[in-house]
């Protein structure tokens, strides 16, 4: 392989690796949910879980 083309492939991955890292910082973060986001997901939350066949026909209809 051209040392160009190793030379590129080098770069991109020390750049995906700098990418993943930033993610995972992120993701290992303690958010708290704001008042709104727990109201949201207290109603998400006692929504019906199933819907029926008949259910679905009637709304998208």
């Amino acid at each position: 392989m051209p040392e160009i083309a190793m030379k590129t492939i080098h770069e991109d991955l020390i750049e995906i690796k700098e990418r993943i890292g930033k993610i995972e910082h992120i993701l290992e973060e303690d958010y708290e949910l704001s008042d709104w986001a727990k109201e949201e997901l207290k109603k998400a939350r006692a929504e019906k879980k199933s819907i029926s066949h008949e259910e679905i026909m009637k709304r998208y209809a």
